[in-house]
């Protein structure tokens, strides 16, 4: 199993997103927080991230990470040939439509990714903490790299000047995926920036101080928008009570 430094900076991340069945997304959480968290992790990866979806009441979303693309491999076999999915992964997946809106991700440079650590999880059947979570997702054309690095040496550095830090900057993991089982988006080129807040006003007060900043409205902002091949999507999100990142 990977060390525990190794996994509290995973260099390789799922970003999934779910359709449910209309009103069950409760039950998949509860489950989910009482079953899945502990067990995956006990396979080699990190559960990163619950949450719901504040713009779908149908949709959950979540993140989980791994050393590399090798023990990606080894813990998604383990765990879904194990006991623990064979008992409740049938329930889990009698909640969902569709599970196949699957990033898989990395830092999009060093000191980019997720610190996590595990063993400040809360215990199962804790309160939802009282955060605004933000995850803003840019497309850009197959191999191109000039919008990737306006984020990175442009926005990144412009973000952390003008309010929180981002949790971290990720963008596309090229390898091939190690375990077919579970289908990822192919033929991507995406960077995801998450970022946390107290509540929904202070994202709206950072993004508008960014956004009247003469760098990001002159220079940055025009230049992504020239790069990238669909205006960004936000995911609004609400953690869990047992969401590492909150």
């Amino acid at each position: 199993m990977p060390s525990t430094a190794s996994l509290s900076r995973p260099a390789v991340i799922e970003l999934r997103r779910y359709t449910l069945q209309s009103g069950r997304r409760d039950e998949l959480i509860e489950l989910f927080d009482r079953e899945f968290v502990e067990t995956q992790e006990e396979t080699g990866m990190v559960v990163l991230g619950q949450f719901r979806d504040l713009d779908d009441p149908d949709r959950f979303v979540w993140l989980r990470g791994f050393r590399d693309m090798a023990v990606r491999h080894r813990a998604l076999t383990a765990f879904y040939e194990g006991p623990v999915w064979a008992e409740h992964g049938p329930r889990a997946n009698a909640t969902m439509i569709s599970s196949d809106d699957v990033l898989l991700l990395r830092p999009l440079s060093d000191g980019r990714g997720f610190a996590a650590s595990p063993a400040e999880r809360p215990e199962a059947g804790g309160p939802a903490p009282e955060r605004f979570v933000s995850a803003t997702l840019w497309s850009f054309p197959p191999g191109q790299h000039d919008g990737v690095a306006l984020i990175r040496d442009g926005l990144l550095p412009l973000l952390h000047r003008t309010g929180p830090a981002p949790l971290a900057a990720l963008t596309t993991e090229t390898a091939h995926n190690t375990f077919p089982r579970l289908p990822v988006r192919t033929g991507e080129n995406v960077v995801a920036v998450l970022t946390s807040y107290p509540d929904e006003s202070a994202h709206r007060r950072h993004l508008a101080d960014v956004r009247a900043h003469p760098l990001a409205r002159n220079e940055i902002l025009p230049g992504i928008e020239r790069e990238q091949t669909a205006a960004p999507s936000m995911l609004r999100l609400a953690p869990t009570g047992r969401s590492l990142i909150a």
